[in-house]
């Protein structure tokens, strides 16, 4: 009744000006992309939309800007040059709100492009790891185009379709794109040590994909009954989970489990998600949505920033004017953490850049985005030490930005700042 195509056949329902959407991180498939993107000679005008995905992007060469234009909701390294390069642009955007620009026609969506597991006996295939928005992009897309891999994991929770649902369908046995983090440098395990100080048994952990978030992890095994409710996870967690670590018995909602948005790790960790029942992958209006964080007591939420200013403004997505990276769903998790009965809301970051540019500015670049304001900063975190936020005044705040500040840097910033003031 269902019957496979070509890549190239697939693709040929994409015309001029559609507007397209690809399935995120690990998940993106890279058969329908590389079809997508031959196209070239052909197709003009074509919006491809996104949010970080892992693998190769052919559509993204500048000289191919007649064809394809990248929209970025949260930009990769791999699209990166296409903000300068002007084939390319950048939508800020929470990623808890991304479901909405389709749902709302904001964005219409013409065509879906997806990966997912093999079907089952029902005909019912995973999204895997990776639902985010793409749930929402099927829901309004005109047409669904999947690539169907039997190295997909099945992932339980709300990323289930069934394979009536796609319009056409290709078939592939490809690994996952595997994302290898390096081992955490000395610094970054002085930051670990640090925040594993901050967090309590019982509490509920939010953290991002990277050195710092291991090296987090790797000081967690004597904590007792964490929960997980993170909009991705990586491999750093399983261990934890298999030592009772992580059971997630006090969680606030979904006691019991681990909930996540998207997954990108190696091999080991897509086969543990596998038919995991502990693992729960949901859409990101309901994974970042501060109502359902906040609802967990304890949460811990653990997000990166490129600058911060010494009243603790956080830049988190641009370096100056240059856009680096996205929003995402920082603000969604700093807040649903301040909001929790005894959360916390913690930003870390080494003191220095890899050049020896000091994070903490006294202010941030001109052009700089602030993606958490003064206002809603907690607790920041470096190498030399904790500054608590919270409740602070201006002066306050400076006095403990400038104590975690690298040492060389501290006389400097903080004289910068009182000349800039008075």
């Amino acid at each position: 009744m269902y019957k496979a195509v070509t890549a190239e056949e697939a693709v040929k329902i994409i015309k001029s000006d559609d507007r397209v959407y690809i399935q995120a991180a690990a998940a993106a498939p890279q058969e329908l992309i590389n079809a997508m993107s031959a196209r070239h000679e052909e197709l003009r005008n074509v919006e491809v939309c996104h949010l970080h995905i892992e693998g190769e992007t052919p559509y993204a060469d500048p000289k191919y800007r007649d064809s394809f234009h990248v929209n970025s909701f949260f930009i990769g390294k791999n699209v990166r040059h296409t903000i300068k390069a002007g084939n390319g642009s950048y939508t800020p955007v929470f990623l808890s709100e991304v479901p909405n620009l389709f749902k709302r026609n904001v964005l219409p969506v013409d065509v879906a492009l997806i990966q997912v597991s093999t079907p089952d006996k029902h005909g019912y295939c995973s999204l895997g790891v990776s639902v985010e928005a793409t749930l929402a992009a099927i829901d309004n897309a005109k047409h669904v185009i999947a690539q169907i891999n039997s190295y997909m994991p099945r992932v339980h929770g709300e990323g289930i379709i069934h394979i009536s649902e796609l319009d056409t369908f290709v078939e592939v046995n490809n690994p996952i794109h595997e994302f290898i983090i390096p081992a955490p440098t000395d610094i970054e395990n002085t930051i670990g040590d640090y925040i594993a100080e901050l967090i309590e048994d019982r509490s509920t952990l939010q953290m991002g994909i990277g050195t710092i978030p291991n090296a987090v992890l790797s000081r967690l095994g004597n904590h007792k009954d964490l929960g997980l409710h993170t909009e991705m996870f990586s491999d750093g967690v399983i261990d934890l989970i298999l030592k009772n670590v992580i059971n997630g018995n006090y969680k606030g909602l979904g006691r019991g489990r681990a909930l996540t948005t998207f997954l990108a790790g190696s091999q080991r960790l897509y086969d543990y998600v596998d038919d995991n029942p502990f693992v729960e992958a949901r859409s990101c209006d309901y994974v970042n949505d501060v109502a359902n964080i906040r609802q967990n007591p304890k949460m811990v939420a653990i997000n990166s920033a490129i600058q911060v200013d010494l009243t603790g403004q956080v830049c988190a997505d641009s370096i100056g004017n240059r856009m680096y990276s996205g929003v995402g769903g920082q603000m969604d998790f700093i807040r649903g953490a301040s909001l929790s009965e005894g959360g916390k809301a913690i930003i870390a970051m080494p003191s220095l850049t890899n050049k020896g540019v000091s994070r903490i500015v006294p202010s941030l670049y001109k052009g700089a985005g602030v993606v958490t304001t003064r206002a809603h900063v907690q607790y920041i975190v470096t190498e030399y030490g904790v500054a608590n936020m919270y409740g602070k005044t201006i002066k306050q705040r400076v006095q403990e930005l400038v104590k975690i500040a690298h040492p060389d840097h501290r006389e400097e910033i903080d004289k910068a700042y009182y000349e800039a003031t008075h």
